[in-house]
């Protein structure tokens, strides 16, 4: 009997949590999620990591399903106070979001590396896959707009991402080592298959991939590797990346996305609206297919993970399994 793979998702927020969470009930504990952290900062006292609360946030059931982000059921008494003690409150942090971040700090000024607080938050919510950031190193998005220098969470909250994108820099990536649970994966009899989640791929994939090294050890240890396109009809289904595309110079398409990933992936999935750009996408020598990937129930989610792991299976050689 062929053994099952093992994933590894690529995600960021929240297209790529609501993949993650269409995946989990059907791996358990075959899921391996390598998150965003470019976005993390620091805010009154508190290191925030929007990405990594997002996907633990909607593995555990409790995400803010109108916003993304956030707790469902949020209270904002300690915002609320901030605001009249005269804080900053652009950035909202909810009550039971606070405690989050709370422990996340106290935690990180012990000493404690972000991977090992991820997994002890990850293990009080009761999840089976394992999250994990993608470095203990601090690395930080840069938006470069005409003669302004912004950071991330300045650009995405304060600015509600209208400052033109000219440029994007990953800062800390020159120094920053990639997670070394990662390495931990390869070496079973187990064939390990990279999925890489339509989450936008400048502000949350590109910050993953260019830590030093990463790029080369999925290509390297992946039996295969499969990216889905956060592109549907032309347009972002959430967020800024047709916006950022257009801004950059790229007419936004799902072929443009597979355009992007050109070079390291062997599979892409594209939403039925978009299978024209299949023979696009072939010609890059990218095998290709069509599927509902709007998640908006449950039943998407785990649909969407279905088509993506049957597709990937397929596309497992025999030398690499």
């Amino acid at each position: 009997m062929k053994p099952k793979p093992r994933i590894l998702a690529l995600a960021g927020g929240v297209g790529g949590a609501k993949l993650v969470a269409g995946l989990a009930p059907i791996l358990k504990d075959r899921l391996t999620v390598l998150v965003n952290t470019g976005d993390d900062f620091e805010h009154l006292g508190f290191h925030v990591s929007p990405d990594i609360d997002t996907v633990m946030y909607t593995l555990a059931g409790i995400a803010n399903p109108r916003t993304g982000w956030g707790v469902a059921n949020e209270t904002w008494s300690f915002m609320d106070q901030v605001g009249r003690l005269g804080g900053p409150t652009w950035f909202n942090l909810g009550d039971r979001d606070v405690a989050v971040h709370a422990l996340r700090t106290s935690g990180l000024r012990r000493g404690e590396t972000l991977t090992s607080v991820t997994a002890e938050l990850c293990r009080s919510f009761n999840l089976q896959p394992s999250v994990l950031p993608m470095t203990n190193d601090p690395v930080r998005t840069i938006i470069h707009s005409d003669k302004r220098t912004i950071a991330f969470q300045e650009y995405f909250v304060g600015l509600k991402c209208e400052a033109p994108v000219r440029r994007l820099t990953y800062r800390g990536t020159e120094s920053a080592k990639f997670n070394p649970r990662l390495c931990e994966l390869p070496g079973t009899d187990q064939p390990l298959v990279t999925i890489i989640c339509p989450s936008n791929p400048y502000l949350s994939i590109d910050p993953i991939l260019s830590l030093p090294g990463l790029k080369e050890w999925i290509t390297e240890t992946s039996a295969a590797i499969v990216a889905v396109s956060p592109i549907v009809g032309d347009d972002a289904i959430k967020g800024p990346a047709a916006k950022i595309m257009r801004e950059l110079g790229i007419e936004p398409s799902a072929a443009a996305v597979a355009r992007h990933y050109d070079g390291l992936i062997d599979g892409f999935v594209l939403d039925t609206i978009d299978a024209k750009y299949s023979p696009e996408i072939e010609a890059l020598g990218v095998e290709v297919i069509s599927a509902q990937t709007i998640m908006v129930e449950e039943c998407d989610r785990i649909a969407l993970a279905r088509t993506c792991l049957d597709f990937a299976e397929c596309l497992i050689s025999p030398r690499k399994a």
